[in-house]
């Protein structure tokens, strides 16, 4: 697909939106949105609302790309195995168990793209489609997406925006919905995959060897063979294979333990994680929910978020034939290929299939509407591994 094609398809759902949009400027020859601050470079585009490429300066002051994607911005909307890269899949986010849930009595399905369940709402959610641009400057840009009643089998049309700011070494993202007429599912995430090493460490391209710390995230939602929440939330022991909470640990430090092959499910054939942790009810939206940071590159990225679980992906599925960018990589004479276990999506959120489980007290807070507003932020700070110096808040 060339650039025509994706011109195309950003047309034709701006020409389907109720109003009339503002004039924006257009993105770059190579179908991106630049954007800059102190310390940090990002692009964009309108497919998905995706972050395509992020810059940040490692240890010895090289800029690296530390987020998967494709040199070829026309690529995103016509890849076959859609891994979602850094997108904002909707209206509901991760796994619906069974593909059905229940609003005041009565059932809805939706179609079952993952096993027996629903992934991310379906084969037509939002990180298949191609948003409107609405605003851009220097360091933001501005999405919006409308979203049809029953257009993923699920109640009431949904409008929703996504902003992305950069400030110096930060990137925030905030995220507003509403449903105007009825009650449905709202649960968004920004699915970001990360490689801090930007696949420039020549001997080790997984992500095991990345550091993990979530000090308070001491509880785990315990899944069954389709990675699908049992119902059980388990306070985490220390030194458990999934305690990141009692002293930073490398993603991969459990990978000795019999548990880890198939703990992610897939009846077994799964290994690392594919976990939904939840948060403190103390936690802050200013405080750090999480730090990822790599020795090789020195570079540490903390997480703040008003959400109150996250998801840790360490990219188990992926088949090693995809390339990485032109961005990224080191000496001649190596392949370009992505391995398994060579990312690690982070995706904060609320509990998974939250929906299904009254007992949780989560319907609150995934059940929107008629006219009540969703909103989620988060940022992403960046900086060194020995780097004292206090960040602020969302």
């Amino acid at each position: 697909m060339k650039c025509s094609m994706f011109t195309f398809l950003f047309a034709a759902s701006a020409s389907a939106s109720t109003a009339a949009l503002p004039k924006v400027p257009a993105p770059g020859a190579d179908g991106r949105y630049t954007l800059e601050a102190p310390g940090i470079r990002a692009q964009f585009i309108p497919y998905a609302a995706t972050l395509t490429n992020l810059f940040v300066k490692d240890k010895n002051g090289i800029e690296r790309d530390i987020v998967l994607g494709y040199d070829n911005a026309s690529f995103y909307p016509v890849d076959p195995g859609h891994p979602v890269y850094n997108a904002i899949p909707g209206r509901y986010v991760n796994r619906i168990g069974n593909g059905t849930f229940s609003i005041d009595n009565v059932t809805y399905h939706t179609v079952q793209n993952d096993g027996p369940n629903t992934l991310h709402s379906g084969p037509d959610n939002w990180s298949f489609r191609v948003w409107n641009v609405t605003d851009v400057t220097k360091d933001s840009i501005t999405y919006s997406i409308y979203d049809p009643a029953f257009s993923t089998n699920m109640p009431g049309r949904v409008e929703a925006t996504v902003k992305y700011i950069l400030s110096k070494n930060r990137w925030t993202i905030v995220m507003d919905a509403i449903s105007p007429e009825a009650k449905t599912p709202i649960m968004l995430t920004q699915h970001t995959y990360f490689q801090l090493d930007a696949f420039a460490q020549p001997d080790n391209r997984t992500i095991w060897n990345h550091t993990l710390y979530m000090p308070k995230a001491k509880r785990v939602m315990l899944v069954d063979g389709n990675a699908l929440p049992t119902g059980v939330i388990k306070d985490i022991p220390k030194d458990d294979i999934a305690d990141f909470w009692s002293k930073p640990r490398k993603l991969g430090f459990a990978e000795n333990k019999t548990e880890f092959q198939g703990y992610c499910g897939g009846d077994g054939a799964c290994h690392g994680y594919n976990t939904n942790w939840a948060f403190d009810e103390k936690k802050k939206a200013s405080d750090v929910a999480l730090t990822l940071s790599s020795d090789f590159t020195g570079i540490k990225a903390d997480l703040r978020t008003d959400q109150e679980a996250v998801v840790l992906y360490t990219c188990n599925w992926n088949d090693g034939k995809t390339e990485f960018k032109s961005t990224q990589g080191v000496a001649d004479g190596q392949d370009k290929f992505i391995p398994r276990d060579g990312c690690v999506a982070i995706e904060a959120q609320d509990y998974v299939d939250g929906i299904n489980h009254p007992e949780w007290g989560r319907l609150s807070r995934q059940i929107f509407g008629p006219g009540q507003k969703y909103h989620w932020e988060s940022s992403w700070t960046f900086g060194l591994v020995d780097d004292d110096e206090p960040s602020g808040g969302v």
